[in-house]
């Protein structure tokens, strides 16, 4: 297959995954919602492919990824603040999916299309369970 256009199914595998969560967190009114999900989905997945693609053996894919992750610390770390009254956090379970949805880019960056589908239905599962307030 021409690199190209599998690079383009990747990048579109990785709309939709990212598409899925955003929508979970949309329809629960978080600050990071579809639009997000799907551009760091894909963002991720595109700075993947064109560092396994365009720089096949000039460079270590694996630092991409690391720089992937370090960007979206930023990224998580904004949807992330203090509660009105100032005793609470809030945002953390948004700013983990805004990570995991980086993840899920990658995966499906390098062609790993099963473990990105099935970590982005198990992120849903996971964001769907009622909170435990202890």
């Amino acid at each position: 297959m021409n690199p190209e256009i599998e690079a383009l199914l990747r990048l579109l595998l990785s709309a939709v995954l990212g598409a899925i969560i955003g929508f979970q967190r949309e329809r629960s009114n978080k600050p990071a919602g579809l639009r997000t999900h799907i551009l760091i989905c894909v963002g991720s997945a595109l700075f993947t492919v064109v560092s396994v693609i365009g720089f096949s053996g000039t460079v270590d894919p694996a630092r991409v990824a690391a720089g992937v992750v370090t960007g979206i610390g930023f990224i998580g770390a904004g949807v992330i603040f203090r509660g009105i009254k100032g005793d609470t956090v809030v945002g953390i379970t948004t700013a983990a999916s805004v990570w995991i949805t980086a993840a899920i880019g990658i995966a499906a960056g390098v062609g790993l299309y099963i473990i990105a589908t099935a970590v982005a239905l198990l992120t849903v599962v996971v964001l769907m369970l009622p909170r435990v307030k202890g």
